[in-house]
C-alpha cells in the first residue's frame, strides 16, 4: 500500500540523515552561518571552561555572522506589528534574506481585539502567524524568525545583540547571540501609557495583546461566577460586577459597547441571579472619540448610555487593588479595570542613542531613516519626524503603520534592484519620492449593531460621516476584508455567524 511504502521510506531517511548534514556541503554552509560559534568551537570551550572554574554561568555568545559576498543582504527587522509585518509581506526574498526579531511569532489584527475579550470572536481569529505572512522564513535557508528582544544596538558595526524571550524561571535561561545586518529596520512598537499613575502597571489590563484579552476574558468569567457564589456580601457583588475602562479612544469604545452587548443578551440569560448588578463605567478625561465628528460623538454617547454604559469625566489619580481614586477624589471600587489611555515610546526605544521627535520616538526623515546613523530605519509606533524636517508627528494608528511598511518595503525593492542592499552601499543613492501619509478615515463599533464611520481626512476637512446599522455594516465589512489570510477571514465569518446564532461563549478555559 501506498502509506507502508511512505512509511518505509521516511525510516530510510531518518537513519541516514545524521550523516547526510555533514556530507552535504549546502547543510554545513547553513549551520556555519547561523551559528559562528562552530567555527571557533574550541576558543569557546576554553572560556567555557574558565568560567566554570571561575563558578560563573558559560557565556553564550552565537548568532548570524555578516553576509558575504554571493550570498543575500539581509534585513533585520525587530518587531511583528503592523509595520514590521506588512514591510516583510511587501519586501522581495529573491533580493533579500528576512530576519525577524520579536518576542511573539504573531502580528495581531488590533481592530478585532476587543471582540475576542467577550466571546464575539475567537482568539486564534486575531492573530496571524508571521511565517503566513512572509513564507521565506520558515522557508528559506538564510531567513528566520527568533523568540527574542533586542538588548543592544550596535550601529557602527552593524548588528544588534538578543537574548531569547523564556516563560518563568522553571524554563531555560535566556540564551544571548548576536545578528549583524545589512539593514536594520525598528517596528518595535510603543507601550501602553501610564502617565506615571500609582497602581496601574500592578492592577490594571491592557488591551494591546491576544494575553491581555484571554486574561481580561478570565477575569470577566470569574468574577460573575463568585458573584454568585453563596454568602458574599451585596458591596463585594457590586464590586466584583463593576467593570471600568479608563480611556475614550476607539479601543476603549470598543470594548465598552462590547462588553454591553455581552452583558445585554447573554449575561442576563445564562447569569440571571446577578443580571441587574452588572455595570460597566467608561471614564475619560476630556471628550470620548475626540478625532471624530462632533455630530458622531454625541451619538456614540447617547448609544452608549442606552446599553447602561455611564459615562464619567476625571482623572485617574492613583490605582488601589479593588478601588482607583479620582482627581476630585472619588473612589471607583472595580472588579475589572481595562486600561486604553493611548502609547508611549517603550524602554527599549528611550533607551536608544538617537535623536528623538518631540513625543521621545526615534527621530526620522521622510525616507524613514534614522539620521545619525547608516542603514536604520524606523517605522511604525516606534517612530517620528524629527523637527527639522517640519512635518507633525503621525497618529499611532494600524493604518499609518501599514502604510508606512507598505513604502518602505518598496524602498528597499528599489534599492537591491539597484545595488544598494549591501551595508553601506546606499550612501549617495537617490531614494526617490519621501513618504506621504493620507488619511483615509476612522471607524469604530459602539454597540448594539451601531457603528460610526468617518472617512474625512482630518476633523475640520469635508467628507462623508455616518454613524447606525448602515455603519455597522460597513466596519464589519471593511474590517473582514483587511484581515491579513483567507484563513482568517474565514474564522471570523464563521464566529461572526455562531454568535449571532448560538450567543457568545460563557466557558472559562
Amino acid at each position: 500500500m501506498f502509506w507502508i511504502k511512505n512509511l518505509v521510506r521516511i525510516s530510510q531517511t531518518t537513519s541516514s540523515s545524521v550523516g547526510n548534514v555533514f556530507r552535504n556541503p549546502e547543510s554545513y554552509t547553513l549551520s556555519s552561518r547561523f551559528c559562528t560559534a562552530l567555527q571557533k568551537q574550541p576558543e569557546i570551550e576554553t572560556v567555557q571552561a574558565k568560567d566554570v572554574v571561575n563558578g560563573l554561568e558559560p557565556q553564550r555568545y552565537d548568532g548570524l555572522a555578516p553576509t558575504k559576498e554571493g550570498e543575500k543582504p539581509r534585513v533585520l527587522v525587530l518587531g511583528s506589528g503592523w509595520a514590521g509585518c506588512r514591510l516583510m509581506k511587501g519586501i522581495d526574498t529573491s533580493i533579500y534574506d528576512v530576519v525577524c526579531v520579536s518576542p511573539r511569532n504573531h502580528m495581531v489584527f488590533t481592530p478585532l481585539l476587543a471582540s475576542t475579550c467577550v466571546g464575539t470572536l475567537e482568539f486564534r481569529s486575531v492573530a496571524e502567524p508571521i511565517s503566513r505572512i512572509q513564507p521565506a522564513i520558515s522557508r528559506e535557508p538564510g531567513s528566520y524568525y527568533f523568540l527574542a528582544n533586542c538588548s543592544k544596538l550596535d550601529a557602527d558595526n552593524h548588528e544588534v545583540h538578543c537574548e531569547t524571550v523564556t516563560e518563568g524561571s522553571s524554563t531555560l535561561k535566556p540564551w544571548k547571540f548576536k545578528i549583524a545586518y545589512d539593514k536594520l529596520v525598528l517596528a518595535c512598537g510603543a507601550e501602553a501609557s501610564t502617565f506615571g499613575i500609582n497602581g496601574v502597571l500592578e492592577n490594571a489590563i491592557f488591551l494591546r495583546e491576544v494575553h491581555h484579552a484571554q486574561e481580561i476574558r478570565r477575569k470577566l468569567l470569574l468574577n460573575l461566577m463568585l458573584s454568585e457564589v453563596p454568602g458574599i456580601s451585596e458591596d463585594e457583588k457590586k464590586r466584583l460586577l463593576h467593570c471600568v475602562v479608563v480611556g475614550g479612544g476607539p479601543t476603549g469604545v470598543e470594548f465598552s459597547g462590547e462588553l454591553s452587548d455581552f452583558i445585554m443578551k447573554d449575561v442576563r440569560q445564562r447569569y440571571s441571579h446577578v443580571k441587574d448588578d452588572i455595570r460597566v463605567t467608561l471614564i475619560e478625561a476630556r471628550d470620548i472619540l475626540s478625532s471624530f465628528d462632533d455630530r458622531l460623538r454625541h451619538y456614540a454617547i447617547k448609544q452608549l448610555n442606552k446599553s447602561g454604559v455611564k459615562l464619567v469625566r476625571g482623572i485617574v489619580k492613583e490605582v488601589k487593588p479593588q478601588k482607583l481614586i479620582l482627581d476630585d477624589g472619588t473612589e471607583v471600587p472595580y472588579g475589572l479595570l481595562v486600561w486604553s489611555t493611548g502609547v508611549g515610546p517603550s524602554s527599549f526605544v528611550r533607551s536608544l542613542d538617537f535623536p528623538k521627535d518631540p513625543g521621545g520616538r526615534i527621530g526620522i526623515d521622510e525616507w524613514m531613516r534614522v539620521p545619525s546613523v547608516q542603514d536604520v530605519f524606523a517605522i511604525g509606533d516606534c517612530s517620528g519626524y524629527l523637527e527639522s524636517t517640519g512635518k507633525s508627528t503621525l497618529p499611532a494608528l494600524a493604518q499609518v503603520a501599514e502604510r508606512e511598511g507598505k513604502y518602505l518595503a518598496n524602498l528597499f525593492n528599489v534599492m537591491g534592484k539597484a545595488g544598494g542592499g549591501r551595508a553601506n552601499s546606499a550612501k549617495e543613492m537617490e531614494l526617490g519620492e519621501p513618504f506621504v501619509y493620507k488619511h483615509l478615515g476612522s471607524m469604530a463599533t459602539i454597540g448594539r449593531y451601531k457603528a460610526l464611520v468617518d472617512l474625512r481626512e482630518s476633523k475640520e476637512g469635508k467628507g462623508i460621516s455616518m454613524a447606525g446599522f448602515v455603519s455597522w455594516f460597513i466596519w464589519r465589512s471593511a474590517y473582514l476584508t483587511r484581515v491579513v489570510s483567507w484563513r482568517n477571514r474565514f474564522y471570523v465569518a464563521i464566529n461572526w455567524l455562531t454568535t449571532f446564532v448560538f450567543g457568545r461563549d460563557i466557558s472559562r478555559i
